[in-house]
């Protein structure tokens, strides 16, 4: 088994905990750790298990060592994108074709098949424990699972498309079948950061805990999962509700709720007789700023900033991956569309890793810089094969999609 400090698997009664502790990165999935989870997996799923009935993921504080009113809770900001860009600038090779041996290709291939394996098996029940941030490949290794718990620490975002990616480790699929109306396509454009009452009122979040009250959260857990009762094959969901509150935000007044009805306007897309485009909705947003209303002008104003190419892909994507049928399949054309934007040295994500992450200029100059200079046959490049293609994991155990 490969291990890493920044990864700490182990067994505590009957749950496999799992804690990321790369809290200088925001705990932020590295290839070692990826490692080390794929190893890890491949121990609590293998058929001859007879301990881990239940699997539970939570993050490090960024201040681990501080005072507990200092500390800065995290659960997982997302993958390593910044080495994906280095190893792109200086390890030569045919990027872009899903290449093994190439940090561009291997990372998102080994997060896929992690992501792929959370979201199928249902042996074993996930627990994910967000006190603190959520964003990428965070929400790639706990959206999939069967509970997710907010604390008042939450802040969760899909934010790629201000980097010149997209929403990947299975978004396309989640998305969709989680979130309903306009929010789809609200959430994956705008990279909208959502807090607790915003994640109970979509659903995305299971259960609400303060974070004081997650220690004693955990060892309930643990106590459930002593029990040998067959009948109780999954114990925890009343562990849960227990321990679940209604936030101080009444969900019903998040702000996503306050702006419902002009989400689904300006955002559905899938009950439209003409499938939306991006200019339309971006119209549509300066119609309704045009109007004075401060959401839209807002909103636009957050649009503007993104990759035009991301908008369009992102869009296309969610389109794509409300059609598919497993989660396996949303990951394959995710995988194509990983590799089409690391294929070009010059590429969006290049630039917008640059400008956030290397330089920190938050100055990105796109190409093309405008919606309409992204052609339709640009957009579906990005969705076309390559050489080595995201293969679907061999199942250790009977699989299914939850979603």
């Amino acid at each position: 088994m490969r291990f890493t400090t920044k990864l700490l698997p182990s067994l505590s009664g009957n749950i496999g905990v799992i804690q990321l502790n790369h809290p200088k990165a925001l705990n932020a999935l590295a290839m070692d750790m990826i490692d080390c989870f794929t190893d890890t997996l491949d121990q609590w799923y293998h058929p001859s298990n007879q301990q881990v009935r239940c699997i539970l993921i939570k993050g490090v504080d960024r201040e681990p060592d501080a005072t507990p009113d200092k500390r800065k809770p995290v659960f997982c900001a997302g993958g390593d994108v910044k080495a994906m860009y280095e190893s792109r600038k200086s390890q030569p090779g045919h990027h872009g074709q899903g290449q093994e041996g190439l940090a561009t290709a291997d990372f998102f291939r080994k997060e896929y098949n992690i992501d792929y394996r959370l979201a199928t098996s249902k042996q074993i029940p996930q627990i994910s424990i967000w006190n603190g941030v959520v964003m990428g490949g965070g929400a790639g290794i706990s959206v999939h699972g069967k509970y997710r718990v907010a604390t008042e620490h939450s802040l969760f975002a899909m934010p790629e498309t201000a980097l010149g990616l997209f929403p990947d480790v299975g978004s396309f699929y989640w998305m969709p079948r989680i979130l309903k109306g306009g929010l789809p396509a609200y959430i994956a454009l705008t990279g909208h950061r959502l807090k607790a009452e915003d994640l109970l009122y979509t659903g995305i979040a299971t259960h609400y805990v303060q974070s004081q009250d997650l220690d004693n959260l955990e060892r309930s857990l643990v106590d459930a999962s002593m029990i040998t009762d067959s009948a109780l094959s999954d114990p925890y969901a009343a562990v849960l509700m227990k321990f679940h509150e209604i936030p101080p935000t009444d969900p019903r007044s998040s702000v996503l709720a306050t702006h419902r009805p002009m989400i689904d306007e300006v955002f559905s897309i899938r009950d439209d007789k003409e499938s939306k485009t991006m200019e339309d909705i971006m119209a549509k947003l300066q119609q309704l700023s045009d109007e004075k209303h401060d959401f839209a002008s807002q909103t636009l104003g957050t649009l503007q900033k993104m990759s035009p190419t991301s908008l369009k892909i992102t869009l296309e994507g969610l389109k794509r991956g409300a059609k598919v049928k497993t989660i396996g399949e949303d990951l394959q054309m995710e995988f194509r569309l990983s590799q089409a934007c690391t294929r070009n040295e010059d590429s969006d994500f290049m630039e917008g890793v640059r400008a956030i992450l290397v330089d920190k200029d938050r100055n990105p100059k796109w190409n093309p810089a405008t919606l309409e200079e992204v052609t339709d046959e640009m957009v579906e490049a990005f969705f076309g094969p390559v050489e080595h293609e995201w293969v679907i994991p061999k199942p250790t155990d009977p699989v299914t999609s939850k979603l």
